[in-house]
C-alpha cells in the first residue's frame, strides 16, 4: 500500500447504476450496474490506466470521479491544495466546482469535443473565464502560451476547429484541460480516433507534459499497447468491477487473472507463428442488469470450477501491490508477455 502522503485519488466502494424503466408509469424494474464496487488509489505524478472491453464501465468510472455524474454510492477522496483528503462523492455542487480547477478531462473524440462555432481563443480560454479571469488580455496571453506548451503556434487562436487535423485538434483538447493547472487529468481514450503515427506524437506529449508539470493521470483505453508505453500500473475492468490491479510490469509479465491473460493474448504480434497463441473467448460479455451469480466472468472462464458460479471472489493482494479477484490466482499459471 502506497504511503498516504502520497495519495492523490482514493476511491472506495465505487458504484454506478442505471435504473430500468418501463411502462406507461416508468416504473423501476431494474438497475443496470454499470459500476460496481470499485476500489483503487492513485499516487501523486503517476499514471494508472483502467482497461477493459467497451461497456465494462470505465468511462463510467472516470465521470463519476469528476462528478459529471453523481455516483449511486461509494467514497471518492480527493487531496486538495491544502492537503486535505475530501470526498468529493458527498460534497454539494456549490462545492465541486471549485475543485474543478484541480481535475480536468480529456475527451476521446477530438472532433465532437470542440466547439465547431468558436475559435480557439474561445475555447481554450473559456474555462479560464468561468474560473474568473476576465481581464481579455491576459486571457489571450495564457491562451498563447497553453498552445504552445502542446506544441502548437499562437496565431492559430484565431481559427476554428475545422482548419485542423485530428492530432491537432486532440493537442487543443489538452490544452483546454491545462487551462487552470490541474493535478489530476483524466484521459479517456485520448488517443483511440487518431491514426497510428499520430498517437505516439500525442503519447509522446502527455508523458512530457507529465514530466514539465507534475501531473497525475487517471488514463481511459482499451489498446493495450497504448498502456503498455505509458502506464505505471494498471487495473483491469470486467462487468463494472476491478478483477486485476498491479504495476504494469506485472500485469503484462505475470497476469493471475483468467480475463487479464486472454486480453494479452490479443495484442497484435509481429511474429505469424504466434497467432495459434490467441486465446478466443467463448459466450457473451455478461449482462450488467442481469449479471450471473459468483464471478461474472465465470461463463467465459476456462479455468472455472464449482465455486466459480456460486460465491463471489474477493479482491486480495497475492503479491505487494498486485490485487486479484479470482478463486484461484494462487494456483494458477498464466501466460503474459513480455515488456519492450
Amino acid at each position: 500500500m502506497a504511503n498516504m502522503e502520497q495519495i492523490l485519488l482514493e476511491v472506495k466502494g465505487l458504484q454506478k447504476f442505471f435504473p430500468i424503466r418501463r411502462g406507461i408509469l416508468q416504473r423501476v424494474v431494474g438497475q443496470v450496474r454499470a459500476v460496481d464496487d470499485v476500489t483503487f488509489h492513485i499516487n501523486q505524478g503517476e499514471t494508472l490506466s483502467l482497461v477493459g472491453e467497451s461497456g465494462c464501465g470505465k468511462t463510467t468510472t472516470s465521470r463519476c470521479i469528476l462528478r459529471a455524474i453523481d455516483p449511486t454510492a461509494g467514497e471518492i477522496y480527493f487531496r486538495t491544495d491544502a492537503c486535505e483528503m475530501l470526498n468529493i462523492a458527498a460534497l454539494p455542487e456549490s462545492r465541486v466546482q471549485p475543485l474543478r480547477r484541480c481535475m480536468q478531462m480529456i475527451f476521446q473524440d477530438p472532433f465532437s469535443s470542440l466547439n465547431p462555432r468558436m475559435t480557439l481563443l474561445d475555447i481554450v480560454g473559456e474555462p479560464l473565464l468561468v474560473h474568473g479571469m476576465t481581464d481579455h488580455q491576459e486571457r489571450q496571453d495564457r491562451v498563447a502560451e497553453l498552445l504552445q506548451l502542446v506544441g502548437m503556434r499562437p496565431e492559430y487562436m484565431q481559427r476554428f476547429p475545422h482548419a485542423f487535423s485530428g492530432g491537432q485538434r486532440q493537442r487543443i483538447g489538452i490544452a483546454r484541460a491545462l487551462a487552470l493547472n490541474p493535478r489530476l487529468v483524466v484521459a479517456d481514450e485520448p488517443v483511440s480516433a487518431l491514426d497510428v503515427s499520430v498517437q505516439a506524437q500525442i503519447l509522446n506529449l502527455l508523458l512530457k507534459l507529465q514530466d514539465q508539470l507534475g501531473l497525475t493521470y487517471l488514463f481511459v483505453a482499451h489498446d493495450l499497447s497504448v498502456v503498455k508505453h505509458i502506464s505505471e500500473r494498471v487495473a483491469v475492468m470486467y462487468v463494472g468491477r476491478i478483477v486485476e490491479m498491479a504495476t504494469t510490469e506485472e500485469i503484462f509479465g505475470a497476469p493471475r487473472h483468467p480475463y487479464t491473460e486472454a486480453l494479452l493474448s490479443s495484442v497484435p504480434k509481429p511474429d505469424p507463428r504466434l497467432r495459434s497463441q490467441r486465446i478466443v473467448l467463448e459466450g457473451e460479455v455478461a449482462d450488467p442488469a442481469n449479471p450471473p451469480s459468483g464471478c461474472y466472468f465465470h461463463p467465459r472462464c476456462r479455468y472455472a470450477t464449482d465455486i466459480c458460479s456460486e460465491e463471489t471472489p474477493v479482491q486480495e493482494e497475492v503479491e505487494t501491490g498486485h490485487y486479484v479477484a479470482c478463486h484461484r490466482a494462487h494456483e494458477l499459471s498464466l501466460r503474459g508477455i513480455a515488456r519492450q
